[in-house]
């Protein structure tokens, strides 16, 4: 293809596939970096709100969600942090693989009703 413009060369490789997991399948480690770090800024977030806006902080519906959060110091600060992040791998771990067996479940369902 030495005859080819630029152009002709971009546009030749467009819709390649590229080789990924099954189709529709989720992966735990991407789901659980991406929920453990949403968990674990929002709850930074939360505290900084609360710390700002003392009035209307949710500190008191944080106690039961993360044990052995108490209103704040550094160390309680960190293990609700922590745990935050833990709660986030937690989702991953369980609800990736469910996800995955109904979707596999559900194609392989499709496939029987089409052929």
């Amino acid at each position: 293809m030495p005859n080819e413009t630029p152009d002709a060369q971009l546009t030749a490789n467009v819709g390649t596939v590229l080789p990924t997991n099954a189709p529709g399948l989720l992966q735990i480690l991407p789901l659980g970096l991406s929920l453990s770090t949403f968990f674990a800024l929002t709850f930074s977030i939360c505290v900084l709100f609360d710390l700002i806006f003392p009035d209307m902080a949710m500190n008191p519906v944080w106690s039961p969600l993360l044990p052995g959060f108490t209103w704040l110091s550094p160390s309680s600060f960190a293990l609700g942090f922590v745990e935050s992040v833990a709660y986030g791998w937690y989702i991953a771990l369980v609800f990736a693989p469910l996800y995955n067996i109904f979707v596999v479940g559900t194609t392989l369902k499709q496939r029987r009703s089409m052929g």
